[in-house]
């Protein structure tokens, strides 16, 4: 008798990997994209002796590439899920995408964003008649919401980032950038919030031209996907930073870590000032501001260069979006001198005595070879030795250890804080107060115009028996610099202060009687 044959065990077989190839050839952008030009930096490239080409998707549309994506999904929907409507979370660019796609497509869109999304995004996507819900404080916690009002509401969810329909409409900058640029190409620089953008890249370029390195960019403080491909599992961080709320992800999606840990070459983390230093190079070389996370790659390929010592090189940086809160300019003025080591902060004692001031400023430049000074903050506060803040242009990090010895060689006691977050953030705006050792003060705003030497005219015109005991001045890049000055003058000497404030011929104000003067510094 011939035994029976056990029960065949059938497993479910798993989906196939989608053939993003030709997903991406057949995507559905171009019903709201437009093809982005590819520029060169040519100043950029100029300085790192490599070629430095951006691919401007700060120039779609919704000022960011993310309408690619979110369209192509919402293309591929049934008419009955359109009819019902769709619901996204984001942090602003893709809720813009999905705003316009709607539009496009006649449907309703409910757009979650988190409470911290700049206000421009917001207004963007109201415009365009998106239904806008604010919750949270990061694209996470907006997420969570979204999925309670999907079930409550029957909507269609489109993933930011986490779908192959996404993620072949944003792999079609990929293909635009190849057939732009068909010389050699040694990599291409790609910003990473959920892993969407390069996920969709990188899939088509080790598809057509796998000898093209894919580097991916995070920021030190949202680097969930570089903490992701080193554990070899999806980590999600506790808290992401805010300055480049684009890529502010506290989860990547597992399609995305799955493409990006097999598809993608190398990483590079960049933090705030590098990134405000990138933004000043791409309005350099195109007269546009992009936001924070557009920035990124640019701010990637400066360190990469500088850390392989690379020259002749031809690399790629996508300028993924230009949603810039105004206001947020200024932090990024304000950085970005230090984030292109050109600017080095130091806390400087001297002795507190006539001539000391003089001559450590006499040490900053020769006639021969002079240096811009970006911030002086001094204040009185001791007999015997006077504490000062003071910034300077430099072109290298270098050039600010050589300061400092510099200093020190001179007798004057040096702390380099060009490195020092409190500093930057902080302290160079609290500088100064009330002082007792500050008798006949007399208090002035002086405009200065912004050259060389006239800092020095100033000290070489005033008469040697009289003390500078405060002095504040900030380069805010204008063409003349405001500069508050408090001199100690007899009184029996107010005859020649006038006499030299006229000879001065620098236009000024006494503010000795201003009251808040009397409050604060008094």
């Amino acid at each position: 008798m011939v035994g029976r044959r056990p029960p065949v065990q059938r497993h479910k077989a798993a989906a196939p990997a989608p053939d993003y190839l030709k997903k991406i050839l057949t995507a559905k952008v171009y019903d709201v994209a437009v093809e982005s030009p590819l520029d060169s930096a040519r100043s950029l490239s100029r300085r790192l002796g490599n070629q430095v080409l951006l691919k401007r998707e700060d120039q779609q549309p919704v000022f960011s590439f993310k309408l690619r994506g979110a369209y192509n999904k919402m293309a591929h929907l049934s008419p009955e899920q359109l009819a019902r409507g769709v619901i996204c979370a984001s942090a602003g660019n893709h809720a813009q995408g999905v705003a316009l796609g709607a539009k496009r497509l006649g449907c309703k869109a409910v757009i979650v964003m988190p409470v911290t999304t700049p206000r421009v995004k917001v207004e963007a996507v109201q415009q365009l008649g998106g239904e806008v819900v604010l919750h949270g404080d990061s694209y996470s916690d907006a997420a969570l919401h979204a999925s309670v009002l999907e079930k409550e509401r029957g909507l269609t969810f489109v993933h930011p980032f986490d779908d192959p329909d996404v993620i072949a409409g944003q792999g079609t900058i990929a293909m635009e950038l190849l057939r732009q640029h068909q010389g050699p190409l040694d990599a291409v620089f790609v910003a990473i919030g959920g892993g969407g953008l390069i996920s969709g890249v990188a899939a088509y370029i080790k598809a057509v031209r796998p000898e093209i390195k894919v580097i991916g960019v995070q920021t030190t403080d949202s680097d969930a996907m570089v903490r992701s491909v080193r554990a070899k599992k999806r980590v999600q961080l506790s808290d992401v930073g805010l300055f480049a709320d684009g890529t502010a992800v506290k989860l990547v999606g597992e399609e995305t870590f799955r493409l990006t840990r097999e598809l993608v070459d190398d990483f590079v983390v960049v933090d705030n000032d590098e990134v405000c230093a990138a933004i000043k190079d791409v309005f350099q070389d195109t007269r546009s501001i992009v936001e924070p996370s557009g920035a990124m790659g640019v701010a990637a390929i400066k360190k990469y260069v500088e850390q392989h010592k690379l020259k002749g090189c031809t690399f790629a940086a996508i300028t993924c979006g230009a949603n810039m809160n105004f206001d947020r300019l200024r932090f990024v003025a304000e950085r970005a001198e230090v984030g292109e080591h050109r600017e080095a902060l130091f806390a400087v004692t001297i002795p507190e005595e006539r001539g000391s001031f003089r001559r450590f400023c006499e040490l900053i430049g020769t006639p021969a070879h002079p240096r811009q000074v970006t911030e002086f903050n001094y204040r009185i506060s001791d007999q015997q030795l006077a504490h000062v803040f003071v910034g300077i242009a430099i072109n290298k990090r270098e050039e600010a250890e050589k300061l400092a010895r510099s200093f020190e060689r001179h007798g004057f006691a040096t702390v380099d804080l060009t490195d020092d977050e409190l500093a930057k953030q902080h302290v160079r705006h609290m500088v100064g107060g009330r002082s007792e050792l500050a008798r006949d003060e007399r208090l002035f705003r002086f405009t200065f115009p912004e050259r060389p030497g006239a800092l020095m005219r100033f000290l070489e015109a005033m008469q040697p028996d009289w003390n500078i005991s405060l002095f504040h001045y900030r380069n805010q890049g204008a063409d003349y610099g405001r500069i508050l000055v408090g001199i100690q003058v007899p009184r029996g000497d107010r005859p020649a202060l006038r006499r030299f404030l006229d000879a001065l011929d620098y236009p000024y104000v006494d503010e000795t009687d201003n009251p808040v003067y009397r409050l604060f510094l008094r």
